[in-house]
């Protein structure tokens, strides 16, 4: 292989990403070495396994995905923005509009929600830590390790090209010959394992750790959120993970189970990916409820209408959400029975959702609500959300499908699904449970203008894509012609996609100005909230609670503030803990590894990184971790430190 086959050569936006790379690569070397915290980061981060350090390294990742997602979406915008654009080619579009999406949604939005997940499942329901910490930190690691390998495609050898869903025969080595495609294979992969892994985890550490007294239908409605998602979890992520390892096969093999010849079958690849694919959907809009359903509680200072009926349509949707997934190709050839049948279907679970709309608003009725950050973002989901959901409803319909399927109309309803069911969500609990985290909150005055930036320029940027869509114009369409008509359309679109990324900036500004200037909280409860996470001190310490909470109804600590009765009576005594260790970020290396030989065929590379990774794999089932102790001494001064009072 010669040196531009193996590095992406001849296109100046490559070349300006290449050298951000080093750049950025080089000033963090520099600065772990001049303010000598090689040390540090091998202690505290790389070798962690405490859930809330794990879940700061999702939500740092997410955001970083976040930027290049968006710089993606911003260059697709750029190229459509009139007639006839020269600043993409057409390969190179595809490559962008392919990686936008599964970053979005498997490296950004996943994280994200991933990182809410373990800073706050285990407060939530009066626990020390996750079932299996060790596992918490391997899953994090694959994570990262299948992020990286899918990052570095667009630099080394070529991103992916066929589209996020990567149809066949277009994701075949016949027809996509680089390796772009096996970095989508064997990245997935990766990525996928330790998922799954989290979802194992927290199913057993939501039943078999929660607080004395916290029966199922006391837990708050975010952990019910996170259990039932992880269930979804559990059942949808080996059939995207073995119909990525069968692609792995077809490309890198020549084996023939999605060929059009020699007995494979393309559709075979089109029905598993999308059996996957819808649950994924509700993988990530499902915690997204249950963080409205706090916040929205929290900040009308009522409990949540209808608690009963919320976990029961969350129920409902996940098991319809393995139902539908053949609504995504109606016109690929199946018939009017089956087309009828994923019609009443898709419309049904439209049911259960707006049951949960209603509870929302009623849980605002008569409330005495506060317009924070967190709740604007939440007020915001319920009619864009609707919006969404309603083109979904008539996308349904299959007769009437077969005008807006593959349109800029469908481009248009998931993202008014998408972002604000996921998008708003990750902000909002972002800024929710940040002090929680930290111990300060985030200046709100920032917020609220990053929040009206975002609310507003989200909606200029994809509301013209419904007519566009219903004008006629496809997507995935990289230019057209000025006879078209699509062109101011897309040009008021693009306004709108740089008010969403000044939006971001202002966001990420917050977050620097607020760990400056933001006054730091002592109380633990800066929203007068409901759950036990605000029972404990910010920043959490590394055991969580000094004592373990007695919970006797829902919304615990709220019942606990309002009728001033302690969450329990017994003593501290010395708090059991797990140890650090380093080799879920060594087999994070070790997988990182075997995937990048993978992708290139390289054989003997590849089985020594197999074998290491066989190697660490068996080590670490041979560990004996004893863990340590903190003893009474040092619990009650930490107490004392974060409360500013004794104990």
């Amino acid at each position: 292989m010669k040196w531009d086959e193996f590095f992406v050569t001849g296109d100046p936006l490559i070349y300006g990403a290449m050298v951000s790379i080093v750049l950025v690569s080089l000033a963090i070397l520099f600065g772990l070495t001049y303010y000598k915290k090689w040390g540090y980061m091998w202690r505290e981060w790389l070798t962690t396994v405490d859930h809330k350090k794990i879940g700061v390294m999702y939500i740092i990742c997410a955001l970083i995905m976040l930027f290049r997602g968006g710089v993606d979406a911003l260059m697709m915008r750029a190229q459509t923005a009139a007639p006839e654009m020269k600043f993409l080619t057409g390969q190179h579009y595809n490559e962008v509009f392919t990686t936008h999406g599964v970053i979005m949604i498997l490296f950004m939005a996943m994280p994200f929600i991933f990182g809410l997940m373990n800073v706050i499942i285990p407060l939530q329901i009066g626990a020390r830590d996750v079932a299996f910490p060790k596992l918490n930190a391997i899953s994090f690691w694959l994570f990262f390790a299948g992020a990286m390998l899918f990052n570095i495609s667009f630099v080394i050898g070529g991103s992916p090209d066929a589209g996020w869903s990567a149809y066949f025969p277009l994701a075949s080595i016949e027809f996509s010959p680089t390796v772009g495609n096996n970095y989508y294979s064997l990245a997935l992969q990766i990525s996928g394992i330790g998922t799954l892994l989290t979802g194992v985890n927290f199913i057993v550490t939501i039943l078999k750790m929660r607080a004395p007294g916290m029966t199922l239908m006391r837990m708050p409605m975010f952990t019910w959120s996170v259990l039932i998602t992880c269930v979804i979890i559990i059942f949808a992520f080996p059939v995207l993970t073995i119909a990525l390892l069968l692609m792995m096969f077809d490309r890198v093999f020549g084996s023939q189970f999605f060929t059009m010849s020699n007995g494979g079958m393309d559709m075979l690849w089109a029905n598993l990916f999308w059996v996957w694919g819808h649950p994924e959907v509700y993988i990530v809009i499902l915690p997204a409820f249950g963080i409205f359903s706090e916040i929205i509680s929290t900040f009308s200072k009522k409990n949540l209408y209808g608690y009963g009926s919320m976990v029961f349509s969350m129920v409902i949707i996940s098991a319809l959400s393995f139902l539908v997934w053949a609504h995504h190709f109606y016109t690929m050839g199946q018939g009017a029975m089956v087309n009828g049948f994923f019609s009443i279907t898709t419309m049904a679970i439209a049911v259960p959702t707006g049951v949960k709309i209603f509870n929302w608003l009623f849980t605002l009725r008569k409330g005495r609500i506060s317009f924070t950050t967190p709740m604007l973002y939440s007020l915001a989901f319920i009619p864009i959300f609707t919006i969404g959901g309603v083109t979904g409803v008539m996308l349904a319909m299959a007769s009437a499908d077969y005008q807006y399927h593959n349109t800029m109309f469908l481009v248009a309803h998931f993202h008014y699904v998408l972002i604000p069911g996921a998008v708003f969500a990750v902000i909002a609990g972002f800024h929710y449970w940040f002090p929680k985290v930290f111990g300060f909150r985030l200046n709100e005055k920032l917020g609220k203008i990053a929040f009206w930036f975002i609310a507003i320029s989200f909606n200029v940027t994809f509301f013209p894509m419904f007519f566009l869509g219903l004008m006629g114009m496809t997507r995935r369409t990289y230019t057209y012609s000025a006879e078209t008509g699509f062109g101011p359309l897309n040009m008021l679109s693009m306004v709108g996609a740089v008010g969403l990324a000044i939006g971001f900036v202002i966001l990420v500004y917050n977050i620097y100005w607020s760990t400056r200037y933001e006054p730091r909280d002592k109380t633990g409860d800066p929203w007068d909230a409901r759950a036990l996470e605000w029972s404990t001190p910010s920043p959490v310490p590394v055991y969580n609670f000094a004592v373990t909470p007695q919970v006797k109804g829902r919304d615990a600590y709220w019942f606990s503030k309002k009728n001033n009765e302690p969450l329990s009576d017994e003593k501290i005594t010395k708090i059991h803990m797990p140890s650090n260790t380093g080799k879920p970020f060594i087999l994070g290396i070790a997988f990182f590894f075997l995937g990048f030989f993978l992708v290139f065929s390289w054989w003997i590379p590849s089985i020594v990184a197999g074998v290491a990774v066989l190697i660490i794999m068996a080590t670490m089932s041979f560990d004996r971790d004893h863990g340590y102790y903190i003893p009474v001494e040092e619990i009650v001064q930490t107490e004392q430190k974060l409360r500013g009072d004794t104990v």
